[in-house]
């Protein structure tokens, strides 16, 4: 019966292990540079706290284990390299001395025996440059994109030789990442991943994208992974533009028209004499008022409604009969 109860807890904490972490960070740092991952587990039930790195193609390593209290670092993690420290319900893995074989996604879990959750998941890109696949590169394409809301938008990733005689470079299998890195965000977030097998060569990956509102802009990366490398390119920034209201376009139109006429009016006032009984029977000023007019209702075309197009309508017969009064004299 105990065996039972201990297998059905067992059973239970598997269960509670399998719920979906939140998206994983791209974190870059140059080889033989030191690294600190932080991870929080304030509000969360006091327990037990994992530390784990999942490299491309391994199986799971534990690099710490413990409780809140005391984490103790797990084999083969047990060198300088690696420590771990714990100060206000943060939880801080730091590795100095970055190497290649550091390059995995760190994930950290935390929770009682009855109730494990992943906190957060950070992917380690390291930067050799000595060792960059020189003859390969990637070219993402459009290096700017703007679309309205809702509008969906294509991004071209492509692989790319630097020899002139073979412009697509396909060696063997390899993956490619999506990230996205948002205004305020401090990591860029994985958004999609795709992996090529041998005999399913491609060059080119394209992801197609609808942009709903201003959280789906930012600037898109692409990431490939192959021969133990991992080749970013430049990035497309995603933009959104709002649709320009034709009423403006009719009213600023109306309002240069009625500024030209104006300005003809004055030139031809200055030229031609004006009678004694025409003076003061009707002047510019009331032009200038209707122009005034129409400028307010510019500023609150965002809330044009039906008594707004009646008021701009009345304002410029206003102008319009005005003008033709200065005209005609």
């Amino acid at each position: 019966v105990e065996g039972s109860e201990l297998f059905c807890l067992f059973s239970l904490a598997l269960i509670q292990t399998s719920e979906v972490p939140h998206q994983i960070s791209l974190t870059m740092v140059e080889l033989g540079n030191s690294l600190s991952l932080t991870c929080s587990v304030s509000g969360i039930e006091a327990g037990l706290f994992y530390w784990y790195k999942l490299k491309f193609g391994h199986m799971v390593q534990t690099v710490a284990a413990g409780t809140f209290d005391k984490i103790t670092l797990q084999e083969p993690f047990t060198n300088s390299r690696f420590t771990v420290t714990n100060v206000n319900a943060q939880h801080v893995l730091n590795i100095t001395n970055v190497s290649k074989e550091d390059e995995a996604t760190y994930l950290c879990q935390a929770g009682s025996a009855y109730t494990m959750k992943f906190i957060n998941g950070t992917l380690l890109a390291v930067n050799d440059p000595k060792n960059l696949q020189t003859s390969v590169y990637v070219k993402q394409s459009p290096e700017t994109e703007s679309v309205q809301p809702g509008d969906s938008v294509t991004l071209q990733c492509s692989l790319l030789s630097k020899t002139k005689g073979n412009t697509d470079q396909c060696p063997g299998e390899h993956s490619v990442y999506w990230f996205r890195s948002g205004s305020g965000e401090s990591h860029p977030g994985i958004i999609y991943t795709h992996s090529d097998k041998e005999e399913e060569r491609s060059c080119v990956y394209s992801l197609s994208k609808t942009i709903q509102n201003s959280s789906d802009t930012g600037t898109y990366y692409c990431a490939v992974v192959m021969c133990g490398e991992i080749l970013f390119g430049k990035g497309t920034k995603v933009e959104t533009r709002q649709e320009l209201c034709p009423f403006v376009i009719v009213l600023g139109t109306m309002l240069a028209g009625c500024v030209i006429v104006i300005a003809a009016l004055i030139i031809f006032r200055k030229q031609k004499p004006v009678c004694e009984h025409c003076k003061g029977t009707c002047s510019s000023v009331c032009c200038v008022s209707a122009i005034f007019s129409i400028v307010t209702l510019l500023q609150a075309s965002s809330l044009v409604n039906n008594s707004a197009l009646h008021s701009s309508q009345t304002t410029l017969r206003s102008a319009h009969q005005c003008c033709q009064i200065l005209r005609d004299k």
